[in-house]
């Protein structure tokens, strides 16, 4: 095959491993097609082309939806890593110079840890890379997860209980659940307290879909113990307010405390687990510069936290299910 030729044959193969990859990765032609800035056709046509090269079915196809066959995903694995690597090779080759002084770095992340955990890695990254454009992503934690999966962020930080198998999670701060009360309540500040004194009280608690509440509800259930929720409030902050309000008391994770709140304040570790915060990354993925240094940014701020976790928590005898917070 003539030089010319074979130049413009690997350029066809790299778009057309392109076309594929984002195909796979989002179930759908259009929607791989919008992400790499191409028509649905020419997308289609690459992976028909790439289909007869290899003469194999990558896709089974329904409807609008599109899956992986067996080969399909023999394929993705391979090709993946080359993609990524390829579209990466300016950040990649850059850092290896020591150099990072432009590109994005994408972070999703619920509120909680945007507000409380964050601002100093993020600080100290933008102080160190001025050149890097940090995007915050406030979003819940399936929607989190999903943008992760999608390649629409880099990675992202918050709480799991439990871990898929296609992500990695790297915990590297743990904080305390903690009773919090109005200041003048018959439980602030005890040495402890029993779950059957806290139920007696109304509970101030965020969205019934979240963690913190199916916890509530696990340990509660667990124990015996009816318990009566007078108001559902998304954001600790603001569950923060109303407890200072004198409208319910609520169980909160200490990352929320910064101790100059007007509030009573009681441990709870003797029945709910402590809760973790970390990294979260899709297994396999091909990290960029800015990322690797984001992680050296945080494993400086937090030495010795850090390790890998891929097990479910359990209280009692049930699983705790959930995404990132």
């Amino acid at each position: 095959m003539p030089a010319g030729q074979q130049i413009h044959y690997k350029q066809n193969r790299l778009k057309q491993l392109r076309a594929f990859c984002h195909a796979a990765r989002t179930g759908s032609v259009s929607a791989a097609a919008e992400k790499i800035f191409l028509s649905q056709p020419t997308v289609s046509l690459q992976i028909q082309a790439l289909e007869r090269e290899l003469d194999t079915v990558l896709f089974e196809r329904r409807g609008p939806k599109i899956r992986l066959t067996p080969e399909g995903e023999l394929l993705y694995e391979l090709a993946q890593p080359l993609v990524e690597g390829m579209d990466k090779l300016h950040e990649t080759f850059s850092v290896q110079c020591g150099r990072v002084d432009h590109g994005t770095l994408d972070i999703a992340a619920g509120e909680s840890t945007i507000l409380y955990i964050l601002p100093e890695p993020v600080r100290r990254f933008a102080e160190h890379h001025p050149g890097i454009d940090v995007r915050l992503h406030n979003v819940t934690g399936r929607d989190g997860l999903a943008m992760l999966r999608a390649d629409e962020v880099d990675l992202a930080v918050g709480s799991m209980l439990e871990v898929p198998d296609d992500v990695t999670y790297r915990p590297f701060v743990t904080y305390r659940p903690t009773l919090i009360t109005p200041a003048d309540h018959p439980l602030a500040n005890q040495p402890q307290v029993t779950l059957a004194e806290i139920a007696r009280y109304g509970l101030i608690l965020p969205p019934r879909h979240l963690s913190t509440w199916r916890m509530v509800d696990l340990v509660f259930r667990q124990a015996g113990l009816a318990y009566k929720v007078t108001l559902e409030a998304g954001g600790w902050e603001v569950i923060k307010k109303y407890v200072e309000l004198g409208l319910g008391i609520s169980i909160v994770t200490d990352v929320c405390l910064t101790g100059r709140e007007p509030l009573g304040r009681v441990p709870l570790e003797q029945y709910f687990p402590r809760r973790s915060y970390g990294m979260v990354m899709r297994r396999g993925k091909f990290l960029s510069a800015q990322t690797k240094r984001f992680q050296a940014i945080v494993d400086g701020l937090f030495p010795n936290q850090g390790h890998e976790r891929t097990r479910p928590r359990r209280i009692g005898t049930e699983t705790l299910e959930d995404g990132l917070l």
